[in-house]
């Protein structure tokens, strides 16, 4: 029983550093990246559908983006969400794809854009230490329920610790790595 919940415990880490790497992707360097745009909700016949399933996105040079929809009439769609997302790109359609040149990023939003890496870094560890804190009450309830020994309590413990640990130099190896690639000139 131990080992279940010390097991489902680091899937839960795992999933919460897998987020982590997924959200960082989508955080722009200057450098084009189809994981910037790719989760992007288009309205696509009246529902909210990712571009990355009705266009092909690629990267052809390394500060362009180019979106080839497999529909051509979702062109104005996809037009208009790029315009209206947060990203400060200003699309071209050329009426076949859209071009989306990525400009160089200016030293204040570099700094912005390490904040927001260090939170998101951040809400991750707390993610973490949560599962941890749930996997403890758990295994704490074993023992008060007699199904466990203290003995297998501190062994069990010190083992949730170490798979808490190995996360959290997960989570901030991750953080370090985009830090580096958004101050990187």
């Amino acid at each position: 029983m131990i080992d279940e919940f010390l097991l489902d415990g680091e899937r839960r880490m795992g999933q919460a550093v897998a987020h982590l790497r997924h959200e960082l992707a989508g955080i722009r360097t200057g450098r084009a990246s189809p994981a910037l745009i790719e989760d992007l909700s288009v309205p696509y016949y009246g529902q909210p559908t990712p571009l990355k399933q009705i266009a092909g996105i690629s990267a052809p040079e390394a500060r362009l983006l180019v979106v080839q929809p497999w529909d051509k009439s979702a062109l104005p769609d996809i037009e208009r969400a790029l315009i209206s997302s947060d990203l400060g790109i200003t699309p071209s359609n050329d009426g076949n794809v859209i071009h989306l040149p990525i400009p160089q990023l200016s030293e204040d939003r570099r700094r912005d854009l390490v904040r927001i890496v260090r939170q998101r870094a951040e809400d991750s560890k707390v993610a973490v230490r949560n599962v941890r804190r749930d996997v403890h009450d758990d295994l704490r309830e074993l023992v008060r329920e007699k199904e466990a020994s203290e003995d297998d309590l501190r062994r069990s413990e010190s083992r949730l610790q170490d798979v808490t640990d190995k996360h959290v130099a997960a989570i901030d190896e991750l953080s370090r790595q985009k830090e580096a690639e958004v101050m990187q000139v």
